[in-house]
């Protein structure tokens, strides 16, 4: 089976309950949930939460909800809980971040047919175009081998520009698991570079776990603060408009 997983913290560090906060009217995650839906190879949508305010949302809009301890790292192994419980016949688990109303399902079938081809981790980057985005730690850069891998994530400018135009990739916060490969990496603990980044896939990437990186042209903003809020209702008015 072909899992969409939600990975939906309440405690935010910059944004409490953000998942829940009203977007255009309706609660944050509900705009996740509607995305995923409009996946044509998903065969299951999940929300594995610690709140049950989250998981109330979840039901309205006709998805099951599991609910997961609070002290869990990281929302791959909020994930990882619910696969190891329940996901016995699933087979690839795409762990889409539930601040991430703007991210275009046709990005989440691409992911879930390089699964079906590559044995690693499958995400996603994007050229970034605004230079205040370059310098912003908010925006997690990526840099790749030739071959589409992923050589390092970071919260810094990387490459170092020293000669020549450098195009900056900004990484999109989804990642598609083949089902063994998240269950090795969540019984791993926390890896040094993971810590001091505050970024879950440096994990993988310290124990050798391959992470394929595919290029899009779609920006999926994210919700990390309280000033992103007017940022992403613009854009969803335009996504709408578009559809």
């Amino acid at each position: 089976m072909n899992i969409i997983a939600i990975p939906a913290r309440f405690a935010s560090t910059r944004f409490p309950g953000k998942l829940l906060y009203p977007i255009k009217g309706i609660p944050l995650i509900s705009w996740v949930i509607k995305r995923a839906k409009m996946s044509k190879l998903v065969d299951k949508i999940i929300v594995a939460t610690d709140d049950q305010r989250i998981a109330e949302v979840a039901s309205e809009e006709k998805v099951d909800a599991f609910l997961t301890p609070s002290e869990l790292p990281s929302g791959t192994d909020r994930v990882a809980y619910v696969v190891k419980n329940v996901g016995n016949d699933w087979r690839y688990i795409v762990n889409l971040q539930g601040d991430e109303p703007l991210i275009n399902p046709k990005d989440i079938d691409r992911i879930f047919k390089e699964l079906a081809t590559s044995n690693s981790i499958v995400t996603l980057r994007t050229p970034i175009t605004n230079k205040e985005d370059i310098e912003n730690p908010n925006v997690v850069k990526v840099v790749v081998d030739l071959n589409n891998y992923a050589l390092y994530f970071s919260r810094s400018p990387i490459p170092f520009e020293r000669a020549g135009k450098t195009i900056y990739y900004r990484h999109i916060g989804i990642y598609g698991y083949p089902k063994d490969i998240l269950i090795k990496l969540t019984s791993l603990p926390q890896s040094p570079l993971e810590k001091t980044e505050l970024l879950e896939q440096l994990r993988a990437l310290e124990n050798g776990i391959p992470i394929k990186v595919l290029d899009t042209i779609h920006i999926s903003y994210g919700v990390d603060r309280p000033e992103d809020v007017e940022t992403v209702e613009k854009l969803l008015e335009v996504s709408e408009q578009n559809d």
